[in-house]
């Protein structure tokens, strides 16, 4: 890849990475509705389950979306719905009085593997990466095809993650300007809920 292609390459990454996405909102909702320690493993989640598509995309599983629309479409509602499950959870689940702390450990690993699931079941991240790094990969490169989807998945998960890590912090920063009234607590809760609710139905049902 030559220096301008390369540059190229991550002004696009930059952008599909900053730009406010189901990613974003997810772990901005998961931190404003359960604290800043949910946060960062919501974001740990979603940054392991999006290799599974850098893997797929590597080695030509994401393919199978154009070949078999019906499994496209399938998953597609499986992780909505997964969504709305969560988000549903989140409201129903009442805090006690006085400050909201973050979650226990036991939760936050609970908050963690909700997200490699929320990740692993959305298509659209699959078909991002083999619509997306084809662009930049060259069959006379030295690396291997396969070899250069992975070290560009790489790159680009690693710049959707750290947009992740500033969501939370200012999330964080957003959560504790609120009043620490049980009113506002619950107040998050039907936010950050809501948030997970309506990605889940927009996921279900989005024609794109």
């Amino acid at each position: 890849m030559t220096t301008e292609t390369f540059l190229a390459f991550l002004a696009a990454t930059a952008l599909f990475a900053y730009m406010p996405g189901p990613a974003l909102l997810y772990t901005a909702a998961q931190t404003i509705a359960r604290g800043r320690r949910a946060g960062f493993m919501a974001a740990a989640g979603i940054h392991l389950g999006c290799y599974v598509h850098v893997l797929a995309a590597a080695f030509g599983l994401s393919a199978l979306f154009s070949v078999v629309p019906t499994l496209y479409f399938a998953l597609k509602l499986v992780g909505g719905a997964y969504l709305v499950f969560l988000g549903v959870q989140m409201i129903r689940t009442r805090v006690a009085a006085g400050p909201a702390p973050d979650l226990p450990q036991k939760s936050t690993r609970r908050a963690f593997m909700d997200s490699v699931l929320v990740e692993v079941l959305n298509p659209k991240v699959a078909i991002f990466f083999i619509a997306f790094l084809p662009q930049f990969v060259s069959p006379e490169a030295g690396l291997p095809i396969w070899a250069q989807f992975l070290v560009l998945g790489t790159i680009v998960n690693c710049a959707f993650t750290s947009a992740d890590l500033v969501t939370v912090l200012f999330a964080t920063e957003v959560k504790k300007r609120l009043t620490r009234a049980t009113r506002f607590q619950d107040l998050t809760r039907w936010l950050g809920g809501s948030l997970l609710v309506g990605l889940g139905l927009k996921l279900a049902t989005d024609r794109a």
